[in-house]
């Protein structure tokens, strides 16, 4: 489906909101509503919208995971198996 297709006025979504919903969740396109001729809002699926939250919290992760690399906050590979290897022992002995 080309995206001009997907483009529909908030009029016309009020009177097929129901058939609007149920091609949207078979074909996972998205329903970009106009008013007044312009874009305003996005309609999508919901398996669709979660699947855009879990990429935008793994970008998110990747993002901070880099600010501590940029900022020297890592430890190396070899110290923190030897950290959990002690941690390990001292469970247990302990």
């Amino acid at each position: 489906m080309l995206l001009q297709e997907s483009i529909k006025p908030i009029s016309y979504v009020k009177a097929h909101a129901a058939d609007i919903i149920s091609d949207i969740t078979k074909t996972r396109v998205p329903i970009i509503i106009t008013q007044n001729g312009e874009a305003k809002a996005v309609l999508q699926d919901i398996a669709s919208y979660e699947e855009i939250q879990k990429s935008l919290a793994l970008l998110k992760i990747l993002a901070l995971s880099q600010k501590d690399i940029e900022e020297g906050r890592v430890e190396s590979v070899e110290k923190v198996f030897a950290d959990l290897r002690e941690e390990i022992r001292e469970r247990r002995q302990g």
